[in-house]
């Protein structure tokens, strides 16, 4: 039996010049185990090459999550250098996304977490389900958001509040999060992706040339991404191999309280 991709890539029924991309692992709220993050990869590089699309939409299968996040089921069983190698592949994907010359939507329905959140912010608009739900759980498990999430969600809402979410691992819902600025729409339960398809539309019919700078002139109000991801890669890298990542790793798969000891 062939089992359904990881990645689902759709362009037949979408409106013209836009693709959607589907995280498509429902059964474990489409959390980014290695090859759903290669396929990630892949797809966003095939469309930052000519001729690509008008715009492109990101979504998560089913209703129940955008995506969880990284596997920690799949990562508690990795080495300290297969983590630091997928986190470059993170870093990679985040910032590739990010960097896209068209503009890029996320359709949130359910829960958008850790390294989903991440992918989310990378994205230019956020359209989420009222009663979506946003957080940076990492600390609790041994880690931080390590993907860009620090600068871009400071970005989108300003220190005091990047901290607020970031260090307490506290959860938004998508209501909260369009009033802290994150969600750039919000809908009901269920149209999150109908909304962002129509937004796509629109956008698909604007002028591809001035999309482009309108993101980079919106982009150049702030550093650029890849400045001081050097410097947050060795900090992440530092809080991997220590052995509280390893306890929150394997806290997360017994379904247990983890034990830091701050080493």
């Amino acid at each position: 039996m062939q089992l359904p991709p990881v990645l689902r890539v759709d362009r037949e029924s979408s409106p013209d010049g836009v693709v959607v991309l589907t995280l498509n692992r429902p059964d474990v709220r489409n959390a980014i185990d290695d090859a759903l993050l290669d396929a990630l990869l892949e797809a966003v590089r095939a469309v930052a090459t000519p001729p690509s699309p008008r715009v492109l939409v990101l979504r998560g299968a089913g209703h129940t999550a955008f995506s969880a996040g990284m596997d920690l089921r799949e990562r508690a069983g990795f080495s300290d250098e297969q983590l630091a190698d997928q986190h470059q592949r993170i870093v990679a994907l985040i910032t590739g996304l990010a960097e896209l010359p068209l503009p890029t939507i996320a359709a949130v329905e359910g829960f958008c977490l850790a390294g989903g959140f991440e992918l989310a912010l990378a994205c230019d608009l956020i359209v989420a389900a009222r009663d979506a739900q946003f957080g940076l759980p990492e600390t609790r498990v041994g880690i931080f958001p390590g993907g860009g999430a620090a600068r871009l969600l400071t970005w989108a809402v300003g220190a005091p509040r990047a901290r607020d979410l970031v260090l307490t691992g506290r959860r938004l819902s998508g209501a909260e999060a369009e009033a802290w600025g994150i969600v750039a729409r919000v809908t009901e339960p269920g149209g999150a992706f109908a909304d962002a398809l129509s937004l796509a539309g629109e956008l698909a019919a604007a002028a591809p040339l001035g999309l482009r700078e309108a993101k980079h002139a919106i982009r150049a109000a702030h550093a650029s991404l890849r400045d001081g991801q050097a410097a947050e890669d060795s900090m992440y890298e530092a809080v991997a191999r220590s052995a509280d990542r390893r306890e929150g790793f394997r806290a997360f798969v017994e379904k247990r309280p983890p034990r830091f000891e701050g080493r």
